[in-house]
């Protein structure tokens, strides 16, 4: 279900953007600050119902404006539904079909984005949570039940967590237990097939791009070895202690290895960037095996920080992905995928489809 129209109003510097998209392959062109990297963070957004730039709402709003609007037409045959999010500084709203959507989450049952940005190293560099967010939304688009398991362990976690903050004694703590252990043992089991499932596409895509063995190793966030419901129990006296609960999936990380090195112990920034597009590629090939005809990927810059020889070899990889393009680049005579569907000039928050 490709998106075929995009409206955009007061978002960063992007005043009034209203464009037909192709299918396949969009290519906007322009110089730094030109409000590129602001269009594809209205795609994320209307995919995701979050920045990748920031938390919040209130930045997206065009300064001196009130509230902000993206809207997006996805075509699926002859039939068209429209997505929609808007938000002022204080508030958001989701619209499917001009009705109020059930949460974000329904957003990317119809326009599902992933990103390779600049700032894509980060998935290697930063902390546990940034992977866990990839991992997750990875499991989403795989396993049916995981979003249901997912909500039910963390609302038994804030009930803990509220007993142990309020220092209630272990009785009050231990109520939330058999279901905290139960779906976060289910929770860690949907991660690690996830990536069970991952770890073959990431390793051809590690050789592609790096020339190396790539794996993945799951931490589910409690000893291994070990049943969740047996640490939250052999752990009770330091939770009462931290007042929070120190063990179980939402501690949990993924360590990605290069050979047998710790990735990001070992590899260049460029090796960064290009293992942690290789990730990103690997998922969204999962994601498109599961879901045939949705996938979208956002591709911001793909030359910095990468090498010609490095950059072509990123972008034939992109070309073979059977995904919808968004890329933003200097120049439109960007090598390596092609001619653009469709090509778009942007300056100055204006952007223009080329004659």
């Amino acid at each position: 279900m490709p998106l075929v129209r995009l409206s955009v109003e007061r978002f960063r510097c992007l005043t009034q953007v209203d464009v037909a998209l192709d299918p396949r392959y969009n290519l906007f062109v322009g110089p730094n600050a030109s409000g590129k990297t602001s269009l594809l963070e209205a795609l994320f957004l209307l995919g995701r119902g979050r920045s990748f730039r920031t938390r919040g709402y209130g930045r997206l709003v065009q300064q001196g404006a009130a509230d902000f609007r993206v809207v997006g037409w996805v075509a699926q045959g002859h039939q068209r539904t429209v997505l929609g999010v808007g938000g002022t500084r204080q508030s958001s709203e989701v619209r499917i079909g001009g009705e109020p959507a059930d949460g974000v989450a329904a957003l990317a049952g119809h326009f599902p984005p992933l990103i390779i940005d600049p700032e894509v190293h980060k998935l290697l560099e930063d902390g546990p949570p940034r992977r866990r967010r990839f991992l997750d939304w990875g499991v989403f688009h795989v396993e049916p039940t995981f979003l249901e398991t997912w909500q039910r362990y963390h609302r038994s976690l804030k009930q803990r967590n509220a007993a142990l903050k309020l220092e209630a004694g272990p009785r009050a703590a231990r109520v939330w237990e058999p279901e905290l252990a139960s779906t976060g043992e289910r929770l860690a089991e949907l991660r690690t097939a996830y990536l069970r499932r991952l770890e073959p596409v990431l390793q051809d895509l590690g050789r592609r791009l790096l020339d190396e063995d790539v794996a993945v190793v799951h931490h589910a966030g409690w000893p291994a070895g070990e049943t969740l419901a047996g640490a939250l129990d052999r752990g009770l006296e330091r939770d009462q202690r931290y007042k929070a609960t120190q063990v179980g999936p939402h501690r949990a990380d993924v360590t990605v290895k290069v050979g047998t090195h710790v990735a990001r112990e070992r590899v260049s920034r460029g090796q960064q960037k290009l293992l942690a597009a290789a990730l990103t590629l690997a998922q969204l090939t999962i994601q498109e095996t599961s879901r045939p005809g949705q996938g979208a990927l956002l591709l911001d810059d793909p030359a910095a920080e990468l090498d010609s020889a490095n950059l072509a070899r990123l972008l034939a990889v992109v070309r073979t992905l059977p995904v919808q393009l968004f890329v933003t680049a200097l120049r439109a005579d960007l090598e390596g995928l092609g001619a653009p569907g469709a090509l778009f000039h942007v300056e100055r928050g204006e952007v223009r489809a080329a004659s």
